[in-house]
């Protein structure tokens, strides 16, 4: 089964340098393997859900604890066309 979760950490500090929690996530999903479309207001990542959801679930603890105050999270089941 294949999943993609959309995400975003607050609080948003708006232009310059991402803050630290929106970094550590993107950093814990490219350790996961994963490739997550990093952007200024939030990110999505594709994947297995055996990869994905233990991710995840670091992913949410790691933010945490790197500052956030909110996270806001969205995981569909992608599925085939046609």
């Amino acid at each position: 089964m294949i999943l993609r979760a959309e995400f975003t950490t607050e609080p948003f500090e708006g232009e310059g340098e991402p803050p630290a929690h929106a970094v550590a996530a993107r950093d814990l999903l490219l350790r996961s393997g994963l490739e997550p479309d990093f952007g200024p207001l939030g990110t999505s990542v594709t994947g297995s859900r055996e990869v994905l959801l233990p991710a995840l679930s670091q992913l949410l603890d790691e933010v945490l604890s790197t500052d956030a105050d909110r996270i806001t999270l969205q995981v569909t089941v992608e599925r085939p066309q046609g």
